[in-house]
């Protein structure tokens, strides 16, 4: 026990909040990028598609775990 969290809660909270604030932050790298390098509204659409794609992945697992367990 660490500060009275059990291990599985405590790796529980952080796949749950740890990575979705790592996938905003990498959102915000993701705009930054796209601003440094002017790339114009289609071109920040195509890196927030083509970086983001692995995000949707993650979103689809918290829907599918949600889904099987109600």
């Amino acid at each position: 026990m660490i500060f009275g969290f059990t291990e599985a809660q405590i790796s529980g909270f952080f796949l749950t909040y740890g990575v979705g604030a790592f996938i905003v932050f990498m959102l915000f790298i993701i705009g930054q990028l796209a601003w440094e390098s002017k790339a114009g509204r289609f071109g920040a659409f195509v890196l927030f598609l083509g970086l983001g794609v692995g995000f949707i992945g993650y979103l689809a697992k918290i829907v599918i775990q949600w889904w099987l367990e109600r």
